[in-house]
């Protein structure tokens, strides 16, 4: 917001109020291993935890959104497909369907750190995961190739656009 309107009258407030929110979380949800654990009490890996990198509230150079990614990766992955986070024990896929919104996220992520291959390969596995109308919905079920949650997803829709134009950039 700050960067938005730097000389708006707020702009001071809300930069002081986002570096106080920054180091509390810093102090209380990074996981030992270098990402953004979902809560101080739950050391998992959080899709939505790609978005503070993206979104800019982080450099894209920070260690600590490169580690997040990587977590991202490593344990919510399966085919360019991205869960939001680990359930339970039970494999990703038996909890709920991929989320397309983090599958997004995800290609601009990769996008940011210049992994410009793999970002392509996440904005077209997700760009596929559409329905008979042509609209996508908040989950797709990986196994069962089909569309799972609220239909139609208009934040879906929303990041797809957005995704494509930075990529295209």
């Amino acid at each position: 917001m700050a960067a938005a309107a730097p000389r708006r009258f707020l702009a001071d407030t809300c930069t002081a109020l986002a570096d106080t929110l920054l180091d509390a979380a810093e102090r209380t949800c990074l996981h030992p291993d270098g990402h953004w654990q979902r809560t101080p009490d739950d050391p998992s890996v959080d899709a939505a935890l790609l978005l503070p990198g993206v979104r800019g509230a982080l450099p894209a150079a920070d260690p600590r959104t490169r580690a997040t990614l990587a977590a991202c990766r490593r344990e919510l992955a399966d085919d360019h497909f991205l869960h939001r986070f680990r359930h339970d024990e039970r494999p990703l896929e038996e909890a709920e369907g991929a989320f397309l919104l983090c599958g997004f996220v995800m290609a601009l992520a990769e996008h940011q750190q210049g992994r410009t291959v793999e970002a392509y390969r996440w904005i077209e596995r997700n760009r596929g995961a559409f329905g008979a109308s042509g609209l996508y919905a908040e989950e797709f079920d990986i196994a069962q190739c089909r569309l799972r949650g609220n239909l139609p997803q208009a934040f879906v829709h929303a990041l797809l656009l957005e995704t494509a134009a930075r990529l295209g950039e």
